[in-house]
């Protein structure tokens, strides 16, 4: 096992008990406001503090987690479904279609994340369910490049012809021996996949595009506590230091999964 894909592990471990952490605190009234608790720094009684309304901040950012990273996961499960038949139809297939899917994610992949955002926002609201089908848009290409090319690869491939000559059907060729041999490409770049959704979701709910209020979110809780980042750092470097680490984390994953495999 290389280093990072341990360093990978260990640090996804750290996210998934902060994961757990806000399941097992679901009681708990992450938006409990106390004004006479307000900026108090890190300490027993408040393990990363309170933010500007008295609100314990590792409260909202364990809640958060679950809001952050399911939204992450939705998105790139999501994507690899679509972009895996979209790629594996458009690389066996070839000819006319492989052009069709192929020009259209290249103008997915043209048009800005945020304008897509924004516009999307402008059509079906300002919510949690049109952040996610802004990143599952914008997602997609990336998959369907990887499991087009793995087809491309394989398709003419020696046992690939024999399955044919044997009167194998087109889809026990494409499920049963391309995509089980393009299963760990898939894996590392869903890893990586993860690590760029996390990062854009922050970004999107920095700039007010995601998960909405009262729910917390991360990147969220990084643009409200932009204003006492002097007085009280706590509540921005909380939130910072967590989206750092989740996306070195799966970035980590995702790289040495790469590596482990031998691509």
């Amino acid at each position: 096992m290389n280093g990072e894909l341990k360093a990978g592990l260990v640090l996804s471990a750290l996210i998934l008990v902060l994961l757990a952490t806000g399941f097992v605190l679901m009681g708990r009234d992450y938006n409990a406001i106390n004004p006479g608790l307000r900026f108090q720094p890190p300490g027993p009684g408040h393990l990363l503090g309170t933010d500007n309304f008295g609100r314990d901040i590792f409260l909202r950012m364990a809640a958060g987690s679950r809001y952050t990273i399911a939204l992450a996961l939705c998105t790139v499960a999501g994507a690899v479904l679509i972009g895996s038949a979209l790629g594996l139809f458009a690389g066996y297939t070839g000819g006319i279609p492989d052009e069709i899917v192929m020009r259209l994610m290249d103008a997915i992949s043209s048009f800005p994340g945020i304008l897509l955002a924004l516009a999307l926002v402008a059509l079906l609201g300002n919510s949690q369910f049109t952040l996610f089908i802004a990143l599952l848009i914008l997602f997609i290409p990336s998959f369907t490049r990887i499991m087009r090319s793995g087809a491309l690869e394989f398709k003419h491939a020696d046992f690939i012809l024999a399955e044919r000559l044997l009167g194998a059907s087109p889809a026990r060729i494409v499920f049963v021996h391309i995509l089980p041999n393009l299963a760990h490409s898939l894996l590392s770049a869903a890893a990586l996949g993860l690590s760029n959704a996390i990062l854009a979701e922050a970004a999107m709910s920095y700039l007010g595009l995601g998960i909405q209020p009262p729910l917390p979110s991360w990147g969220r809780m990084l643009s409200e506590s932009q204003n006492f980042l002097y007085n009280a750092p706590w509540c921005a470097l909380a939130p910072g230091i967590f989206i750092m680490l989740t996306v070195i984390a799966f970035h980590c994953l995702g790289d040495g999964l790469r590596r482990f495999f031998g691509e």
